[in-house]
């Protein structure tokens, strides 16, 4: 017979026992994360109910150039970082009508500055900065990162490398606006997702590493903002593109 615990001995061991939240926490980055739950074919936030998401998720399949103009809390985050789990990944799901790619994949994801980078799109698909141990409970399947590097300010991430279904790891890096068009120069890319709207030059930068070239198939570039500048070249040249038939094959704006 096991010896009875004392009252000190017993608050101890009840002492050290995670919270319900992080226990809860733990649950779910065992769980696969958010990637799981996301769209689901049925309840209350069944796809069915997001009909301009799984617009913009089909268009990938014919248009290299894809623009998500949204209002404020409409999802567009989310969905960025849901396209970008599922490449990363492989694991797409069932429904899934978009491009697919069949090996690993260099992303990059961007943001306007180092800051909100890390607590707008690292928090999507990591989670919380500054704590690794809830890594896994966002967007991206716990099981799914390999390793992380660490940026260039407090508690941000500068890449993540994640476990693909060919067996290959798959790169997404975190950059920034205003680390200017130079530091968009380098390699091919297959997806780049711009989460604010992109300066014109770092644009320009950001199609030439999706462009088909040899053996490479070509890349894919998403943008998912709200336009709070108003009408600008960049939004005026995906709507007025979205009425020509000669270039409706390379771009598409979805509106929301």
């Amino acid at each position: 017979m096991p010896e009875t615990l004392t009252q000190a001995e017993l608050s101890t061991f009840l002492s050290g026992l995670p919270s319900v939240d992080a226990a809860r926490a733990e649950l779910e980055r065992r769980a696969g994360g958010r990637f799981r739950t996301i769209f689901p074919d049925e309840g209350p936030l069944r796809r069915d109910l997001y009909p301009k998401h799984m617009e913009f998720i089909r268009a990938g399949a014919q248009h290299r150039e894809r623009l998500f103009l949204k209002a404020n809390r409409v999802g567009g985050t989310v969905l960025g970082s849901f396209e970008v789990t599922a490449h990363a990944t492989g694991r797409y799901p069932h429904w899934w009508a978009g491009r697919r790619f069949h090996r690993s994949c260099d992303i990059w994801v961007a943001g306007d500055t180092a800051e909100t980078t890390r607590d707008i799109l690292q928090l999507e698909l990591l989670g919380p900065p500054g704590q690794p141990h809830l890594q896994g409970t966002a967007m991206l399947p716990a099981d799914a990162i390999y390793h992380t590097t660490p940026g260039r300010i407090t508690n941000s991430v500068s890449a993540i490398y994640v476990r693909h279904t060919s067996g290959d790891l798959s790169t997404v890096n975190f950059k920034s606006f205003d680390q200017g068009r130079r530091s968009f120069q380098g390699t091919q890319k297959s997806v780049i997702w711009a989460d604010e709207e992109i300066p014109d030059d770092v644009y320009a930068e950001c199609l030439l590493r999706t462009m088909e070239t040899g053996a490479f198939e070509g890349g894919i570039m998403m943008l998912t903002f709200t336009p709070l500048l108003g009408l600008t070249s960049l939004v005026q040249s995906f709507l007025e593109d979205r009425e020509l038939d000669a270039v409706h094959e390379e771009r598409l704006a979805v509106r929301a």
